[in-house]
C-alpha cells in the first residue's frame, strides 16, 4: 500500500480516532505544498500544532502522529495489593 493511500485511509476513514485524522489530514496537505498557514486556518488549528504533526511526521512516519507516552504520577500501591484489595471486594 502507498504511504499517500495509509494517509487518505487515516484521514477519511470513518472509524480513525478524530485526533489522527486530523493530524492525517494536516500531513496530506503538507503533501499538496500548502503553507503552514494555509493549512493551519484551513483545519482550525494552532500554526505551532501544524508544525509540530508535520515535524513529527517527517522524523517517524506513521509512528509519529500517534500521542507519545505521558509521565503521570507513578503508581501508589503494587500489583500485589491491587489484586489483594479485589479479592476482598469479591468476597
Amino acid at each position: 500500500m502507498p504511504p499517500n493511500a495509509r494517509l487518505k485511509m487515516m484521514a477519511y476513514g470513518h472509524k480513525t480516532e478524530y485526533r489522527l485524522r486530523v493530524r492525517a489530514q494536516v500531513v496530506l496537505h503538507a503533501a499538496r505544498g500548502r503553507s503552514n498557514a494555509r493549512i493551519a486556518r484551513q483545519t482550525g488549528l494552532h500554526l505551532d500544532t501544524v508544525r509540530r504533526w508535520r515535524n513529527r511526521f517527517a522524523e517517524h512516519g506513521h509512528v509519529g502522529l500517534s500521542d507519545r507516552p505521558r509521565a503521570g504520577r507513578p503508581p501508589i500501591f503494587t500489583a500485589l495489593q491491587r489484586a489483594e484489595a479485589k479479592a476482598l471486594a469479591c468476597r
